[in-house]
């Protein structure tokens, strides 16, 4: 090795033979890594290997793909969730932020097994539907809201009442944005989004984003932008850049859509009202469904009532809005229970300065190690970056080391902490300090080891 490193240095400096070297050790730790966890979870390689002759891929989630197999779980409760193979973790994915209320919440449990003993499926309305619409106009403050059965659902019907509203095509959505399952745009527009006539420009970059407004300013219909990239890697927009593009776009007469599908857990009215930005239509989703599908966009009544298919209304063509869960009795008498009972203004509200402070924790041990880690995020929703800084746009996640990305999740999987393989961790209620010491101490453990 000193003699290949000493010959090779006639030609390359210290950093790039260094900089080789650590990642000539990193495939061939990833290499090891991949084997210890395939000898640990032989339950659950079992289950991929079955499930992917019926399901293409083992499962039907694309995002829970990784080598060399996924863990299926086999139960969870509180913060943790037990595999199949009997190992237990604490769990700092949160499902991607809809598991927000840990596993086997029994004050929304209770209310849904009450509910459907005395009803299951309803072909008409029935009083939780009523509710949950009072409790989340109440507690977002929008007029209206209309429910689905998932977030990607609520974007779609938000940016179709837009259309219809304005009788224009265009939407102007951002880099990195992932608006659900048939909206992505990390690498441009890809190429299975639903068909709608996308202009995109660069997040949290307010002169070319006013740029694309003005040279689409006679057909643009709505604009549609994450207060904080989830997906993209946790990276929050900047107040005046959010608050710029809206005006922008109104002045215009577009219709502005706030996607807070995963961070109106954000304070007492979700992200967007913390930076001061007010949207016409918000859509909304995850942890509001307490663990049941759940989906809604909301808010102005001028773009709402468009829905109103009743006899008072006199409106000649509303937009039809279909389908048999929407008002599914377990989803509504969950949400009333989640923003009525388990996560209330006050508790969010307490819940986001919780998520701060352990965010800054985390950010304190990553300080303590020179190994090229950071963290990005907003109160209770963080994502690591095997970067040196913290991203700032889309486009500095290109540039993050894959295998020191891979490591990072490997490291606290065997450390006995669940996160997303991205990096993504969200802290729920559920979690205990002591989990969270935990947590902190497993980190500074794979830190420690990467930097010997």
């Amino acid at each position: 090795m000193l003699a290949w490193m000493a010959k090779t240095a006639r030609g390359h400096n210290h950093n790039q033979i260094s900089n080789w070297y650590l990642a000539g050790m990193l495939n061939t730790q990833l290499a090891k890594t991949h084997s210890d966890f395939a000898d640990r979870n032989p339950q659950s390689r079992l289950h991929y290997d079955e499930a992917r002759k019926f399901l293409p891929g083992g499962q039907t989630r694309s995002v829970l793909t990784h080598a060399p197999f996924p863990l299926a779980f086999a139960s969870g409760s509180g913060a943790t969730l037990t595999d199949v193979d009997g190992h237990t973790y604490i769990d700092f994915l949160g499902d991607y932020t809809a598991g927000l209320l840990g596993h086997s919440e029994r004050r929304v449990l209770d209310r849904v097994v009450l509910a459907l003993s005395h009803n299951t499926s309803v072909g008409g309305v029935h009083p939780a539907e009523a509710t949950l619409g009072r409790l989340m106009c109440e507690r977002f403050g929008i007029d209206r809201v209309r429910f689905t059965n998932s977030g990607t659902e609520a974007n779609l019907l938000a940016m179709t009442t837009a259309v219809v509203a304005t009788g224009r095509k265009k939407i102007l959505v951002f880099e990195g944005g992932y608006h659900g399952s048939v909206f992505y745009f990390a690498n441009g527009s890809a190429k299975w989004n639903a068909p709608f006539d996308f202009v995109i420009a660069p997040y949290n970059d307010t002169s070319a984003a006013l740029q694309v407004i003005n040279d689409n300013a006679t057909t643009l219909a709505a604009v549609v932008v994450e207060p904080m990239l989830g997906s993209g890697g946790c990276i929050p927009g900047e107040s005046a850049f959010l608050s710029a593009v809206f005006a922008a776009a109104r002045k215009v007469g577009a219709v502005c859509i706030a996607d807070e599908v995963m961070t109106s857990r954000h304070g007492r009215s979700g992200m967007m009202q913390l930076l001061g930005v007010e949207a016409d239509i918000t859509a909304y989703g995850k942890y509001i469904g307490g663990g049941f599908s759940f989906g809604a966009f909301g808010g102005k009544a001028e773009f709402l009532d468009q829905f109103d298919t009743s006899p008072e209304s006199g409106r000649a063509s509303p937009i039809a809005h279909g389908g048999t869960f929407n008002n599914n009795l377990s989803t509504m008498t969950a949400g009333c229970a989640v923003l009525g009972e388990v996560f209330t203004a006050d508790v969010a509200e307490a819940h986001t300065n919780r998520g701060d402070e352990f965010r800054q924790a985390v950010a304190s041990v990553i300080a303590k190690h020179d190994v090229g880690v950071s963290v990005s995020g907003f109160g209770s929703m963080m994502s690591l970056h095997a970067l040196a800084s913290p991203p700032q746009k889309p486009s500095d996640l290109v540039t993050r080391d894959p295998e020191l990305q891979e490591f990072l999740f490997f490291g606290l999987l065997q450390r006995g902490v669940y996160i997303a393989t991205r990096g993504m961790m969200n802290l729920g209620l559920a979690h205990t300090d002591d989990q969270m010491a935990a947590t902190l101490d497993a980190l500074s453990d794979v830190l420690g080891s990467l930097q010997q």
